[in-house]
């Protein structure tokens, strides 16, 4: 079984709004984050695609990501993910074509293929597009036929993006990303801190379906945990109330800023409701150092994965920070 202490850990930032915050404020908050991961020794900086939502600033994600890269040195930074059926594939394969020639070995391309919002801010996404069915496959094969060497007489290029190694993962909260990541031999991340229900199943099919690649020769699997730690059990519990009424508001269709935590969510939700919201965070390690750390290896153990990235929603900057360095030590990175 694959020990924590030596698994892979990374990061992943929706640049967070919290209530009478700034998304200027977000992104000094998101920096400042990022070099304190990258100082405890964390492999990968993520950043993710959402539209037209109150608390979230990353919709420019591959503007994000070069304010993030130019302000750290080392730590991979990234998409988790780019959203491919919102873009025309040479577009994306020029910005991160981009990124990578600024930031060279430091750049992943994370795609999913969710719109990262609503049906109404699709259509204005997309525009004229947004009638069609995309279909991902063929834009994924598109833009990487834009990153490979160009072919002869080849007349649309991505300049620059064309003949760099730039990774691209394909991210997933189902089997449909699994299975095609498994079949084209790419490395697979799933988004089991949303939607944990399924990510046993998605991994046994992404492995069971892989074909070695000029990228891999074995399967490669990342899973996604929402992880709050703090100096005690119910200090963490505290802190965790931000995320769960976060998705409380997911539930109840009213999205909006990161709010304080609160001591009472029973409180705030029905019965119903926080089931719901359980379900979809069960993928969580919220608790003390030790308590975080017995939880993340559990997960580890039963999903095998070899890598694990976490998101940690606080209202509190000093909070988060806080929460992070107890990480990085629970974890074995400091």
């Amino acid at each position: 079984m694959p020990d924590l202490a030596d698994t892979p850990l990374s990061l992943l930032d929706l640049a967070t709004v919290v209530r009478d915050g700034t998304p200027a404020q977000a992104y000094e908050r998101t920096v400042e984050v990022a070099r304190l991961v990258e100082q405890a020794g964390f492999r990968r900086f993520w950043l993710a695609e959402h539209h037209n939502l109150e608390g979230i600033a990353s919709a420019a994600t591959a503007v994000l990501i070069g304010h993030v890269a130019g302000r750290t040195e080392r730590i991979r930074v990234g998409s988790g993910g780019v959203m491919l059926p919102n873009h025309a594939p040479l577009i994306v394969a020029e910005q991160f074509g981009t990124l990578e020639s600024l930031y060279p070995g430091r750049i992943d391309l994370g795609l999913g293929r969710a719109p990262g919002t609503d049906p109404l801010t699709v259509r204005a996404v997309r525009g004229a597009a947004a009638a069609m069915e995309p279909d991902f496959a063929a834009l994924l094969e598109e833009l990487r036929r834009y990153l490979r060497p160009p072919a002869a007489g080849q007349a649309v290029r991505a300049i620059p993006g064309e003949g760099l190694a730039i990774p691209i993962w394909l991210l997933g909260s189902s089997g449909y990303s699994a299975q095609l990541a498994g079949q084209l031999g790419l490395p697979f991340a799933f988004a089991s801190h949303f939607a944990p229900r399924h990510v046993l199943d998605a991994l046994e099919l992404y492995r069971s379906v892989f074909r070695p690649s000029e990228v891999l020769e074995r399967p490669h699997a990342m899973v996604a945990m929402n992880v709050i730690v703090g100096a005690t059990d119910a200090h963490a519990e505290y802190l965790a109330s931000s995320l769960r009424q976060r998705f409380l508001r997911m539930v109840r269709n009213r999205r909006g800023p990161l709010d304080p935590p609160v001591e009472d969510m029973d409180a705030l939700w029905s019965r119903q409701e926080r089931s719901m919201v359980e379900a979809m965070l069960s993928a969580s390690a919220v608790g003390s150092p030790d308590t975080v750390r017995d939880r993340m290896q559990a997960f580890l153990d039963a999903t095998r994965a070899d890598e694990i990235i976490v998101a940690t929603d606080i209202h509190s900057q000093r909070e988060r920070l806080a929460s992070l360095r107890l990480l990085a030590e629970a974890a074995g990175r400091a």
